[in-house]
């Protein structure tokens, strides 16, 4: 029963017709069901993705959160995602209109302002806090122009937010073996690369230290950053009590050599993912990740 709950709110059916709704309904209306979807998928706590959700959230409170506590997160990571997705495909054909849900930070205007092409290359780690998506189509259609590395073979769900960021005009690469050479090609140019290092790879051998534990996290922007010899910052969206999401970034975060390669990728990536724990932890309700990081201690959260 959990599983095919999970397939059909995962499904594209559901997803376009989600897309359907946020496109035929004025916000206060729209809030509202996306207030009740958001409760209502919290509420199946036997589907894998509550579950994952529930064990992210459990980890990022180092384990000192009680079960009731754990409900409360869970429901808001939910209900900040639905929000998300309301504005995103609100929003889908007039992202210009969506400025009015977005502040700038000064922590970002240095990378904002950069050129296509400076003297130097820039990865740009994102992070999928609440807003990322329709922040950054909303930051490409105002003059920023990055390489954006995307899903390969995107499917499902999935498939509808890649076409909504090729419609957005968004440059983008496939998180392929082409399109990582597309992005080192961009980099060596002085180009500005954008990547998210928070979903979760399955299987992955590396393993980077997060919140104190191996995650199956990627270090592909570690891989980018150390190959072209450029810094990385992350970059993220939150919403703040002004009601606006707010965009910001880390100062640049340079990489270390290491006489081993395997070492000088995750020691780098531990780096990286060190600073993104510090703005997770700042609104982790906020962190947008249904899939398990940890998977060995999906099932272990109170409850």
């Amino acid at each position: 029963m959990a599983a095919s709950i999970e397939r059909l709110i995962t499904s594209p059916t559901a997803l376009k017709l989600a897309a359907s709704i946020a496109r035929a309904t004025p916000p206060r209306l729209g809030y509202s069901i996306a207030n009740w979807a958001a409760a209502w998928i919290a509420s199946q706590h036997d589907t894998e993705m509550v579950r994952a959700v529930r064990a992210n959230q459990w980890i990022v409170a180092d384990g000192r959160i009680s079960s009731q506590l754990l409900d409360q997160a869970v429901q808001a990571v939910y209900w900040n995602s639905a929000h998300s997705i309301y504005e995103l495909y609100h929003y889908v054909q007039n992202t210009r209109a969506a400025g009015q849900l977005f502040s700038i930070d000064s922590s970002f205007q240095t990378v904002f302002d950069r050129p296509e092409f400076a003297q130097s290359g820039l990865v740009i780690a994102g992070l999928h806090m609440a807003g990322f998506d329709l922040g950054l189509q909303w930051l490409c259609l105002n003059q920023f122009k990055p390489l954006v590395i995307t899903m390969p073979n995107p499917e499902g769900g999935r498939r509808l937010e890649f076409e909504a960021r090729q419609e957005s005009g968004m440059n983008l690469a496939l998180g392929s073996f082409s399109g990582m050479r597309q992005a080192i090609r961009h980099l060596q140019k002085g180009g500005m690369v954008v990547t998210g290092i928070d979903h979760p790879v399955p299987g992955s051998d590396s393993r980077p230290c997060f919140f104190g534990r191996p995650a199956d996290l990627p270090i592909h922007h570690v891989y980018l950053a150390l190959k072209t010899h450029v810094p990385v910052v992350i970059a993220l969206s939150r919403l703040e009590e002004d009601g606006k999401y707010h965009i910001s970034a880390s100062p640049a975060i340079e990489m270390d050599s290491y006489p081993n390669r395997a070492d000088e990728l995750r020691i780098n990536a531990e780096k990286v993912l060190s600073v993104a724990e510090g703005f997770i932890r700042q609104a982790s309700q906020q962190w947008l990740i249904y899939q398990p990081v940890w998977p060995e201690i999906t099932n272990a959260a109170p409850g």
